[in-house]
């Protein structure tokens, strides 16, 4: 991997200017950066600029189509949350008489912090290289075009610039009183460029370049753009003259504000003025994320999926002036705030060492889940960024909100932390059960992951999950010196972990069940089952949901019991918690094993088909309208490598991860979209837990508990792994790396630490520890406990 540079940038070159790449700071930074160049077949789909104020989204061939769904055609563009800027802009070059646009790049590249796109024009003989980043904090973007004269001839040219203005409100707008009207464009002589302006609102956009502009027209289109909405567009026009081999660099800088003009103003000329120092802090921040959790393995592809998960889960950062920061769900049209999705991308950023972006989701999350569900404890699921709440939350959010908090606690130790969260925590779980639990079985009712119309009787994920939210509640409250509550928690899990493993339990199909209703209630639902399996032309689903059908015909109207009808992936959440007993644990695994792709899971495994576990094919080309049917997911097949892992088979783990990773710059380079290996969200949060924990606290075996000044080092290691490490990993304020290698003599771990103090816990389990270098504290209650600043311990 090429490390990104540590340069003092100057200005960026910003006219005509000879072939010296050594001028032009943008191309210098890119070139010393890793990349990845994009698939020609996938420039006709998105990419993303990514910033944590300001994102921008379009084509990788240039473009700037009508995108997404939530608002329709309208996920794309420029994004200042909670305020869309612009649909996009133009570029095109004109000599002669003859007009050129940049709408065609041959070629897309993508940087961790950066992209670009390159266009040739042939017939003037000229290469156009257009390059964009949004600066850490800022309400702006940053557009670069490089133009290289391939000639011997002096080229006299018009570049003209056109931006499409389109000041609109986020999705659920009109909940907040954010009601979208006409937009007008102004000429602003004070920044020689274009101001944008909401008729009815304070919603301003600005871009300019730093050259003069030969002349400026408003409501003038270039490229054949055709508006929807209530925009408008306004173009900007230079000429420029590029000697024989030389270049030109054209910088633009677009900025808004949803308060007023001068706040937008005020970014474009900070923009404009600190743009190659913003570029090098942005480049030294991605450097230093690419060196923490550092993971080096025999298997390149994932090593380089893990490094870019990190990226992408940055990516993914959203701060609103009002509303707080957080991780967003996935982009482009989830670019705000979810329960669950941030209670498993949060688990996974902690084990990579984000704890702020960590810290302040949860702030946000919780803070908004206790307004407006009365501080019932009740964790919402989907949020926009002007607040609205959409969904006030499911089952699953609340129990799942436990094991996160405990999960956090424990990679820090902060107990001020988990004594802020834990009323949420107790007050969520006796709302789970008091309000949702009529028979009092401990089973709440309704609906968890799977949003499936009807499926809301007692779900297998809202029980799994309930049951880990206990045994996690359980030790939060013996923590806090809370010993009659913990007892109350585990007993409640002890119970739970039976009816999970009776109740739920269907040994016809060696799985867990999807639900336990009343079969009067199941009827209705396999008959929607029958229809979805015979409309996706299942033939196999159809005639075992018919057989399903034949046997609950004979049950009792009202008698409870687990049913298998969909093969839903949560089906697997109590091996993923380990509640499962290990002989059904393993069974089921077996079971799920047939419910795969080349990447991974499908989400309902009722939608597989013959072609399950050899169709390598796009998913995106098979979909006329947005859905989620017929969906292999990212999330379920990092749930099934966790599940592996927690029951002996790392082997099998790693195959879901390498199943996974299929997926990987498939579309976007650098990326993984949503549902794999092409559709949906093209950037998702929940990647990052279904790839650090399997790595980080399976693979490696780190177990954090801070608290007691201590991690547990146990790792579950492929066979195929000869040697393998893990650096700079984030405990407390203690930092660990991990060197794993085999030899003939058994397996060699070392661990560096920068707290020497720090106890490292080996459990023994069956095998020998020799302790080659550490201080030795312990060994007793089959562990060996070590500290010192390097520990190596040879294992057999």
């Amino acid at each position: 991997m090429k490390k990104f540079p540590l340069l003092i940038l100057g200005a960026l070159c910003i006219y005509a200017c000879n072939n010296a790449p050594q001028n032009n700071s943008f191309s210098q930074v890119l070139s010393n950066t890793e990349s990845i160049v994009g698939k020609p077949e996938y420039l006709a789909s998105p990419y993303l600029t990514p910033g944590d104020k300001t994102y921008m989204v379009g084509h990788q061939d240039g473009t700037f189509p009508d995108l997404g769904w939530h608002v329709t055609g309208e996920m794309g563009g420029i994004w200042n949350h909670p305020i869309k800027l612009m649909d996009g802009f133009s570029a095109q070059i004109s000599k002669d008489g003859a007009a050129y646009c940049l709408d065609s790049a041959k070629q897309f590249v993508n940087y961790p912090f950066a992209n670009s796109h390159e266009f040739e024009v042939e017939a003037l003989k000229l290469t156009a290289t257009r390059k964009q980043f949004v600066p850490d904090g800022e309400e702006a973007a940053y557009v670069e075009y490089e133009l290289t004269n391939n000639s011997e001839k002096i080229q006299k040219l018009t570049f003209t610039f056109n931006g499409f203005v389109d000041l609109r409100p986020v999705w659920l707008g009109e909940r907040s009183g954010m009601i979208d009207a006409k937009d007008e464009v102004k000429w602003n002589e004070s920044i020689q460029g274009i101001e944008g302006k909401d008729v009815n609102n304070d919603w301003h956009v600005v871009y300019a370049s730093t050259l003069e502009p030969e002349s400026h027209d408003l409501n003038a289109s270039t490229c054949d753009y055709e508006r929807n909405g209530m925009g408008a567009n306004a173009w900007l026009s230079y000429t420029l003259e590029i000697p024989p081999y030389g270049n030109a660099v054209i910088p633009f800088v677009i900025a808004g504000s949803d308060e007023s003009k001068a706040e937008a103003i005020s970014s474009l000329k900070k923009v404009q003025a600190n743009a190659g120092e913003m570029l090098q802090t942005k480049a030294s921040r991605y450097q230093a994320i690419a060196d923490k959790a550092k993971l080096t393995i025999p298997d390149k592809k994932l090593e380089e999926a893990f490094r870019w998960v990190k990226y992408n889960t940055d990516w993914l950062i959203n701060e609103v002036d009002g509303l707080g920061r957080g991780i967003t769900a996935g982009n482009s049209d989830y670019p705000w705030f979810f329960g669950a999705d941030s209670e498993y991308a949060l688990q996974g950023a902690m084990a990579i060492g984000m704890k702020d972006i960590v810290y302040s989701t949860i702030q946000m999350i919780d803070s908004v889940s206790n307004a407006v569900n009365n501080g019932s404890g009740k964790i919402i699921h989907e949020m926009s960024t002007n607040g609205v709440v959409f969904n006030p939350g499911n089952l699953n959010e609340t129990p799942q909100y436990a094991t996160l908090i405990w999960e956090v606690f424990k990679w820090t130790g902060d107990k001020d932390f988990l004594r802020k969260y834990y009323p949420t925590v107790e007050a969520g779980l006796d709302w789970l059960l008091k309000e949702n639990d009529e028979d009092g079985n401990l089973l709440a009712d309704g609906y968890g992951m799977m949003e499936i119309h009807g499926l809301e009787s007692e779900m297998i994920d809202v029980a799994a999950y309930t049951y880990k939210a206990f045994v996690d509640a359980a030790e939060m409250a013996e923590v806090l010196g809370k010993t009659a509550q913990a007892e109350n928690y585990r007993s409640k899990a002890e119970k739970l972990a039976e009816i999970i493993n009776n109740d739920f339990w269907v040994d016809e199909f060696s799985s867990y069940a999807d639900f336990i209703g009343r079969a009067k209630d199941a009827n209705h639902l396999i008959e929607g089952a029958i229809v979805r399996a015979d409309t996706l032309n299942k033939p196999w689903a159809v005639e075992e949901l018919k057989a399903t059908q034949r046997s609950v015909s004979q049950y009792p109207a009202n008698k409870k019991q687990g049913f298998v009808l969909y093969h839903n992936w949560v089906v697997n959440t109590p091996m993923e918690v380990g509640v499962a007993e290990p002989e059904k644990a393993i069974k089921a695994l077996n079971t799920g094993s047939k419910y795969v792709n080349p990447f991974g899971m499908f989400v309902t495994g009722i939608d597989r088909d013959e072609s399950a576990g050899t169709d390598d094919s796009g998913f995106a080309k098979k979909m006329k309208i947005f859905s989620y049917t017929g969906a292999v997911m990212t999330l379920p097949t990092g749930v099934q490598a966790i599940a592996e892992n927690n029951y002996g088979r790392p082997d099998n783990a790693l195959e879901y991860l390498q199943r996974m990773t299929n997926s990987f710059s498939y579309a976007l380079p650098g990326s993984m979209y949503e549902v794999s290996p092409d559709f949906g969200m093209h950037a998702q949060a929940w990647n990052i837990y279904s790839y650090a924990v399997p790595l980080v606290k399976q693979f490696f075996g780190i177990e954090p508990m801070v608290h007691l000044n201590q991690a547990v080092i146990q790792p579950k290691m492929p066979s195929t792994w000869e040697e393998a490490s893990l650096e700079r990993i984030r405990v407390g304020d203690n930092e660990l790396s991990i060197s794993y290698r085999k030899t003939a003599e058994g397996v060699r771990l070392v661990v560096t630490q920068t707290d020497a103090a720090f106890r490292l816990v080996f459990p023994q389990e069956g095998a020998s520890i020799k302790v080659i270098q550490g201080n030795l504290l312990n060994e007793t209650n089959g562990q060996t406990e070590l500290s010192g600043a390097e520990v190596e311990v040879l294992i057999n």
